[in-house]
């Protein structure tokens, strides 16, 4: 049975499946923020455990066809080893999931986070977004935000 879903579920299909099943939980989270959908599927662990399966699953793959994972750490050596790494396909799939749960994330924790102040969800759309495509300019964007409408700074929640 492995062997059936390992056949069908290739790095490629992964991938596709990968950006795909993201973008409702995106749309949500810009469209809907304060619905109970958001609150249940988006804002909860739910797509993180979804990730969390398919990061196992590739974990799992990659193992079995004797992928060397300490190579990963070849990574802190400067950027022609990360060059080298991301030319490997294994690598960057699993970079890929990593990267997409940590953005997810991210918009998940603007949403609440905003929430909490009365932050307007058409001013939130901006950050999110932001978020979705470049993580960390995002979540500046919503601290600047945040600030107006905390008035006040805080360093740590």
């Amino acid at each position: 049975m492995i062997d059936q879903i390992y056949t069908y579920f290739t790095i490629e299909i992964i991938f596709l499946w990968l950006n795909l099943g993201v973008l409702p939980f995106w749309l949500i989270l810009v469209l809907f923020p304060q619905s109970q959908i958001c609150r249940v599927f988006i804002t909860s662990i739910f797509p993180f455990i979804i990730l969390s399966f398919v990061y196992g699953y590739l974990t799992y793959v990659l193992f079995y066809e004797g992928y060397d994972f300490f190579r990963n750490f070849e990574l802190y050596l400067g950027l022609d080893s990360i060059g080298y790494l991301f030319n490997d396909k294994s690598f960057l799939i699993l970079f890929w999931t990593h990267f997409l749960s940590i953005n997810l994330f991210c918009g998940g924790w603007i949403v609440k986070d905003s929430q909490k102040f009365g932050i307007n969800k058409i001013i939130m759309s901006f950050p999110i977004l932001i978020t979705y495509f470049i993580g960390p300019i995002g979540l500046t964007l919503y601290w600047i935000i945040r600030i107006f409408y905390a008035k006040r700074i805080n360093l740590y929640d």
